[in-house]
C-alpha cells in the first residue's frame, strides 16, 4: 500500500497532517496568557481556571497510551478526520460558552482531538519514509509544532487586549473546517488495519495511573506537596502505572508495547527527552513569572520577549532535521546542550536591572539549543525501532513528554516557591524598612534565579546521557532483513 503513494501524494498527505497538527498545537497553548482574563470573566479562582490547562493535559495524557491500539484498528483517514472533528466541536462549544463549565467541557473535547494527532503523524512518517530521510521530514514537522506555541502567547495577548477572548476559539473554527475538507479530499490511508482487540482492563488501569500522576503533579504547584490530595493521587498513580507496565510486559498483544525499551538508543533518547521537556516547559513558565511578578511587565510584553527565539527555533528546525540525516544525533545533541547550558548560566544571577534585551538574546540562545535537540531526538528514538514497533514508540514518546511536562513544571514551580519564601524572611531580616511590594518583587527575582540553577543542573545531567549515545545508530534488524529479502 505504501508503494502506491507517489512523492506528490506523500507531500499532500504531509501538508494536511502538518496543518492539522499546527492548529491542534496552537489551540493547546493559546489559553496560557488568557487565564487571568478568564478568571475575571467567569469569576473563578486561579485553582479553578487552571483546570483549562490541567484538564486538557489530563485528557491528552490519558488518550496517548491508547493511540497505538487506535492506529491498528482504524485507518489514518478515519483517525485524522475524527480528531479534527473533536477540535472543531470543542472550539465551537468554547466560543459559545456562557459559563465556565461549558468552556471546560469544550476544552476537554478539543483535547481528545489533540491527543490522537501527534502520535498519528509520527507513525505515518515511519511508514512513508526510510530512516535516512526521517530527520528532514521531522524537521519540517518541527517547524509547525514549534511555530504554533511560538506565536500563541503573542497572538492571544493581542486578541485579549484588543478584541474578545471568544475570538481565541472563533478564529480557529474556519481553519479547522478547511483542514477537514482537505482531509476528505486528499488524505489516504497509510497502513492496513487489523481487527485488534481492545484490552479494556489496560485502558482503565492506564487512565487511572497516568491520570492520577498528571493530576497529582499538576495540583502540587497550587496545593503544595504536603496536601493529602497531592500525596494520595501521586502514590495511587505510581502504584497503578506500575501495575499497567507489568500487565503490558506479560501481554501477548499489549496496549502499549514496552519492549521498545530493549533498544538502547530509544531508552537513552527517552531519558534525554524527559530532561529537555522539563527544561523547555519550566522556562516557558519561569520567565513570564520573573518578568511579570519580579519586574512588572505585562503579559503581552512577556510574550513578545519569547517570540524572536521561538520563531528562530521554528525556522532552524528543518535545517537541523537535514543535519541529523547527514551527521547523526550525537553531534547535534552536544551542540544543542552547549547552547542550553550557556542560556541557563546566563540567568542564574537575575537582578532588578537585568535588561529586556539581555533576556531576549539569552532566550534566543536557548531556542537555538532546543532546535538542535527536539526534533532530531524524536527521529533518533523512532529510527532505533523496527517499523512494527513504530506506533508504540511514538505513543511511549508522547506519554513520556506529557508526564515530563507536568512533573517538570510542578517541580520547578515548587523550587521557585520554596526559594522565594525563604528569600522573603532573609530580606525582611536584613532590611527591616523594606516595603511589602518591594519585598515580594525581590523574593520573586531571587527565587527565579534559584530555579534556573536547578535547570542548569538538569542540562548537565542531560549532557551526561548524550555522551552515552552511539555515534551513528544502527538500523534495527527487522528493517535491514526486510531490505535483504526484497
Amino acid at each position: 500500500m505504501t508503494n502506491e503513494l507517489t512523492d506528490r501524494n506523500k507531500k499532500i498527505l504531509l501538508i494536511v497532517l502538518i496543518a492539522g497538527c499546527f492548529l491542534s498545537t496552537l489551540n493547546q497553548t493559546l489559553l496560557n496568557v488568557a487565564l487571568s482574563n478568564l478568571m475575571e470573566v467567569f469569576d473563578v479562582t486561579p485553582a479553578t481556571v487552571q483546570w483549562l490547562s490541567t484538564g486538557f493535559m489530563l485528557v491528552n495524557g490519558v488518550l496517548v497510551p491508547i493511540t497505538a491500539f487506535l492506529m491498528k484498528r482504524f485507518t489514518t483517514r478515519q483517525l485524522f478526520i475524527s480528531s479534527m472533528f473533536f477540535l472543531f466541536i470543542g472550539s465551537v462549544l468554547c466560543a459559545c460558552a456562557m459559563n465556565f463549565d461549558v468552556l471546560l467541557t469544550g476544552r476537554m473535547i478539543q483535547a481528545i482531538g489533540a491527543g490522537i494527532i501527534m502520535p498519528l503523524m509520527m507513525t505515518v512518517i515511519l511508514y512513508l519514509y526510510p530512516s535516512e530521510k526521517r530527520g528532514s521530514i521531522m524537521g519540517t514537522i518541527g517547524f509547525a509544532i514549534i511555530f504554533a506555541p511560538a506565536i500563541a502567547p503573542t497572538l492571544s495577548g493581542f486578541i485579549i487586549e484588543y478584541v474578545s477572548w471568544r475570538w481565541l476559539f472563533i478564529g480557529l473554527v474556519p481553519f479547522v473546517l478547511i483542514v477537514i475538507i482537505l482531509a476528505f479530499k486528499y488524505l489516504m490511508n497509510v497502513a492496513e488495519t487489523t481487527k485488534a482487540k481492545l484490552d479494556i482492563v489496560s485502558v482503565i488501569v492506564s487512565t487511572i495511573g497516568f491520570g492520577s500522576i498528571l493530576f497529582g503533579f499538576s495540583s502540587a504547584g497550587s496545593k503544595g506537596w504536603d496536601h493529602p490530595v497531592v500525596i494520595t493521587t501521586i502514590i495511587i498513580g505510581i502504584i497503578v502505572t506500575t501495575l499497567f507496565c507489568l500487565r503490558q510486559i506479560k501481554s501477548n498483544d499489549p496496549l502499549l508495547n514496552l519492549s521498545v525499551f530493549k533498544y538502547k538508543v530509544f531508552t537513552l533518547t527517552s531519558v534525554i527527552n524527559v530532561l529537555i521537556t522539563i527544561i523547555m516547559y519550566a522556562d516557558l513558565i519561569l520567565l513570564p513569572i520573573y518578568l511579570q511578578n519580579g519586574r512588572g511587565f505585562t503579559a503581552f510584553e512577556a510574550a513578545l520577549l519569547l517570540l524572536p527565539g521561538a520563531v528562530i527555533n521554528a525556522f532552524l528546525s528543518p535545517i537541523t532535521g537535514k543535519m541529523y540525516d547527514k551527521y547523526g544525533a550525537k553531534p547535534l545533541f552536544i551542540t544543542g546542550l552547549v547552547f542550553i547550558f550557556i542560556s541557563m548560566w546566563a540567568v542564574i544571577d537575575l537582578t532588578e536591572s537585568t535588561t529586556y534585551l539581555y533576556l531576549m538574546v539569552r532566550t534566543i540562545l536557548l531556542r537555538i539549543g532546543l532546535s538542535f535537540i527536539s526534533m532530531p531526538l524524536n527521529a533518533a528514538g523512532l529510527n532505533a525501532l523496527p517499523r512494527e514497533l513504530g506506533s508504540h514508540g511514538s505513543a511511549v514518546n508522547n506519554t513520556i513528554r506529557q508526564l515530563a511536562g507536568a512533573i517538570g513544571t510542578a517541580v520547578v514551580i515548587t523550587v521557585y516557591t520554596i526559594q522565594s519564601t525563604s528569600h522573603v524572611s532573609e530580606l525582611s531580616m536584613e532590611n527591616g524598612n523594606i516595603s511589602a511590594l518591594q519585598l515580594a518583587k525581590l523574593a520573586s527575582i531571587f527565587g527565579s534565579s534559584d530555579a534556573y540553577v536547578f535547570m542548569l543542573v538538569l542540562s548537565f545531567v542531560a549532557f551526561i546521557f548524550v555522551c552515552m549515545m552511539p555515534k551513528k545508530a544502527a538500523i534495527p534488524k527487522s528493517e535491514s532483513q526486510k531490505e535483504k529479502h526484497s
